[in-house]
C-alpha cells in the first residue's frame, strides 16, 4: 500500500506534460502571490515561480533534461512572443516618430553601455571567453539573447540564467529608482525598464502604468534589433 504513492509519482513524471503542468501551476501560484502582496516589485512573480519549480526538480531529483523536455512548449512560445514585439511598435509609431531623436539616443547609448560595461567587468575579474561572450546580451528577451550567445561561441543556457536574472533585478528596483530619481515621465520609466530589463521589466512596467508598458515594449523591440548588430562588433573589438 505504501508503495503506490511511489508507483503514481514514477508513472507521472514520465510523462512530458506533468513539467508543463508543473511550470504553469508555478505560475500561477507566483502571480496569486504576488497579487495578494499588492504587486510589490520585491514579490516578483517570474522570480518566485523559477523558485518553485526549481524546488520540485530538487526534491523530486529530476535532472533539467527530463523537465525541459516537458516544458519546452513554453520554450516554443518565446518565439511567438519575441515577434509579437512588433505588435506596440507597429501601434505606436506616431508617437515613435514624435520622439524619435529622442528614443533613438537612449536607445543607442543605453544598448551599448549594457553590452560593454557588463564585458569589461568580466575581463576586469578575468572571466573566460564564453562567459563574456555569454554575458553581453544580456538585457534583451531571452529567445533573442540565447541566438547571439550561440552564434558568436557562448553558452546560451548561462545567457539565458543571465537574461532572468537582469530581468528580475529590472523589475524590482525600476519604482523606487525612478521615485528616488524623481523621473516621474511614465514614458521615459517605461522605456528605460524596457531597454534595460527587457520582457520581465516590461511586464512589470504595464502593472505599474499602460503608458510605460507601451514604451517599455517598444524598447525592448528596439534594442533586440540594436543588440544583435552591436553584440558582434563590440564582442570583436573588446575580445
Amino acid at each position: 500500500m505504501n508503495q503506490a504513492p511511489f508507483a503514481l509519482w514514477v508513472y507521472l513524471s514520465s510523462q512530458p506534460l506533468l513539467w508543463l503542468v508543473v511550470t504553469l501551476f508555478a505560475w500561477l501560484a507566483a502571480d496569486r502571490v504576488a497579487l495578494l502582496a499588492g504587486r510589490n516589485p520585491i514579490v516578483n512573480p517570474v522570480l518566485l515561480a523559477i523558485l518553485l519549480v526549481a524546488l520540485v526538480l530538487e526534491i523530486t531529483r529530476t535532472p533539467y533534461g527530463v523537465y525541459f523536455e516537458g516544458a519546452q512548449f513554453v520554450h516554443f512560445l518565446l518565439g511567438a512572443a519575441t515577434v509579437s514585439i512588433a505588435v506596440p511598435l507597429v501601434r505606436n509609431r506616431a508617437v515613435v516618430r514624435a520622439n524619435l531623436i529622442p528614443l533613438l539616443a537612449a536607445l543607442i547609448v543605453g544598448s551599448i553601455v549594457a553590452i560593454v560595461s557588463v564585458m569589461a567587468l568580466g575581463q576586469i575579474f578575468g572571466l573566460p571567453h564564453e562567459m563574456l561572450v555569454a554575458m553581453a546580451p544580456k538585457s534583451v528577451t531571452a529567445p533573442v539573447a540565447m541566438g547571439i550567445s550561440e552564434k558568436l561561441g557562448g553558452e546560451p543556457s548561462l545567457t539565458a540564467v543571465l537574461v532572468i536574472l537582469t530581468g528580475v533585478l529590472g523589475a524590482v528596483i525600476v519604482t523606487p529608482l525612478m521615485n528616488a530619481l524623481r523621473i516621474r515621465d511614465y514614458a521615459a520609466r517605461g522605456f528605460a525598464v524596457g531597454l534595460a530589463s527587457h520582457g520581465i521589466g516590461t511586464a512589470r512596467a504595464f502593472v505599474v502604468d499602460p503608458l510605460a508598458g507601451t514604451f517599455a515594449g517598444i524598447a525592448m523591440g528596439l534594442n533586440a534589433i540594436l543588440t544583435s548588430i552591436l553584440t558582434p562588433i563590440l564582442v570583436h573589438w573588446l575580445l
